[in-house]
């Protein structure tokens, strides 16, 4: 019943997107998405079993900012899968702009880092445009409720991009915290910071 209603509310939302939808905020209800992933097989949301629901990380192979991320976003994966909020990494970027973030690139990050979660590649950046994202890293958390995936919290994972020991406001973490204690999201958005997003040109 979920996923039915969730293939119901995804039309209705790329009606929106295609009438000029902005960025995904706390509170939006988000549209499902089929992506390759780095084995070659097409994944959705609603593909993914027993997740209650995702940490979305906008992602590359290339940004500097994104490598500081790296860790700690495979962290994120090891610490709240088993809670039901897997992360799901998706690679917007235009390998004619940036060529070291082609999916064969994808394919060769994800078995050096040797990452446990979804890496899916954005090749249209469809998918991209329609959450608003704009950074490599950009996060979005989302939680099903009644049977609908709505957004929880959009931003950064923490405040100190160079030093994860070094940050005192961890806000992809305190925000899963308060989902999983039902309680509401303390900080639900903060700027994203790290490499823009690279554009098809023309």
């Amino acid at each position: 019943m979920k996923k039915h209603l969730f293939i119901f509310l995804a039309a209705l939302m790329m009606t929106g997107f295609l009438n000029g939808q902005s960025q995904y905020k706390a509170g939006d209800i988000v549209s499902d998405f089929k992506l390759k992933n780095v084995k070659g097989e097409m994944i959705s949301l609603a593909d993914i079993d027993d997740a209650d629901g995702f940490i979305v990380a906008f992602w590359c192979n290339t940004c500097p900012v994104v490598k500081k991320y790296d860790q700690r976003l495979q962290d994120l994966h090891a610490k709240y899968s088993p809670k039901g909020y897997p992360v799901v990494a998706i690679n917007p970027n235009d390998p004619a702009v940036s060529p070291g973030d082609s999916y064969d690139k994808m394919k060769e990050t994800a078995e050096r880092l040797n990452y446990k979660f979804e890496y899916l590649y954005d090749e249209t950046q469809e998918v991209a445009r329609r959450f608003g994202a704009t950074n490599t890293p950009h996060i979005y958390i989302m939680s099903w409720k009644d049977g609908k995936l709505a957004v929880d919290y959009v931003g950064a994972i923490d405040n100190n991009a160079d030093d994860a020991s070094a940050a005192d406001k961890k806000y992809a973490e305190d925000a899963l915290d308060s989902i999983l204690k039902g309680q509401a999201v303390a900080v639900a958005g903060t700027k994203a910071v790290g490499c823009s997003i690279k554009w098809k040109k023309g």
